[in-house]
């Protein structure tokens, strides 16, 4: 079973769990999200989703994403741009880059960072249950030669 074919297991059951009748809409929502690498919104979803199925409504895509957040199945981004962006839940724990010029978010781990959060939460007497890191950025360009 593919990575995809078991992202896509687990959010059918997700939904089915919590009594939800899986339709082929939401099959096909599913399998797109199951396969973004990116952080897509819903719109994103829409679009890619809707080259399959035209008769597929963007507020059915609204809902399915709000009944997988629910559930727990996806994290759902409110970056600084305001738009919502969704990522798959059961993913290993990393922090965010945004490009703040392109909007692209690129995933990253750090365990210095990771242990500098728990170190500065325990000198405050406290004991981290969770965070969310987001770094904004801008890409640097290469540095100009001079003219000769």
């Amino acid at each position: 079973m593919s990575e995809t074919d078991r992202r896509v297991a687990v959010f059918e059951a997700q939904l089915k769990d919590a009594g939800l009748r899986m339709t082929q809409q939401r099959r096909l929502i599913l399998r797109v999200l199951a396969e973004a690498d990116d952080h897509p919104d819903a719109k994103g979803i829409f679009t890619r989703a809707f080259a399959q199925d035209p008769t597929l409504s963007l507020s059915t895509v609204y809902r399915t994403m709000k009944l997988l957040e629910s559930q727990g199945a996806i994290e759902r981004h409110a970056f600084e741009d305001g738009i919502s962006r969704y990522e798959h839940a059961a993913q290993e724990h990393h922090d965010h880059l945004i490009d703040v010029d392109t909007g692209a978010v690129i995933e990253f781990s750090s365990d210095a960072i990771e242990e500098l959060q728990r170190r500065i939460a325990a000198e405050l007497g406290y004991e981290l249950v969770r965070h969310r890191l987001e770094l904004y950025g801008r890409k640097k360009q290469p540095a100009r030669k001079g003219r000769s």
